[in-house]
């Protein structure tokens, strides 16, 4: 258990670092949170900071979610041996929840994080990159028809538990578990967003939807 439980610290903390953040500061100062809807991912990154602004603030997101997945489960930790009590695919499963739950609430810049969006996409790419494309088509499809970037990332969250479900008999009961969870949390974070569409002041992506007036 000591490996599950470093390791899980780990990714949390890795998760912790925020890429809107960094890339202020390398910027001069910049704090994200002062401007537009005061989030720190990507979305809030464009719309205040400009088009290069946002690609390294995802760019740091997403690689911070492939490392948590995708290489801290493998990584050899000195003196602590491989757990044999411990699934590889819970550990996998474990890293990837605790790096998004570190965005979300980053202990280095007083638990004020994204939503997770990123972060998520980035454990995916970790696991297994071929779970993005239907995440991916679903995120597309609903942008398009309804503009709203809030929704088609909760459907899009909502569509790897689905997806797992319909596509493998038995689903694997770590990621379908994992997959869950994520779908779960990221509409919670986005509570503020379905706010906003309910009172219709939620800012809709203008150049990818296709019904607009």
């Amino acid at each position: 258990m000591l490996e599950l439980g470093l390791k899980t610290l780990l990714s949390y903390l890795l998760g912790s670092l925020m890429g809107g953040l960094i890339v202020g500061r390398v910027r001069g100062g910049v704090d994200i949170r002062s401007a537009g809807s005061g989030n720190v991912g990507g979305t809030n990154a464009l719309r205040t900071h400009g088009k290069v602004f946002a690609f390294w603030v995802v760019f740091i997101d997403v690689t911070k979610g492939v490392l948590a997945a995708g290489v801290v489960p493998q990584l050899p930790i000195p003196g602590v041996g491989l757990d044999p009590a411990v699934h590889r695919d819970w550990l996998v499963a474990a890293c990837a929840t605790a790096g998004v739950f570190g965005h979300v609430y980053p202990v280095w810049h007083e638990f004020r994080g994204g939503k997770g969006a990123a972060t998520l996409v980035g454990t995916l790419l970790g696991i297994q990159p071929v779970l993005l494309l239907p995440v991916l088509l679903v995120w597309l499809a609903v942008v398009m028809l309804s503009g709203y970037v809030g929704l088609a990332t909760m459907c899009a969250s909502v569509s790897l538990p689905v997806y797992l479900c319909a596509t493998e008999s038995p689903p694997p009961l770590a990621l379908t578990s994992f997959g869950i969870v994520m779908a779960v949390f990221v509409i919670y974070t986005h509570r503020s967003n379905i706010g906003r569409m309910l009172r219709h002041d939620e800012p809709r992506a203008g150049r990818l939807w296709l019904l607009r007036r």
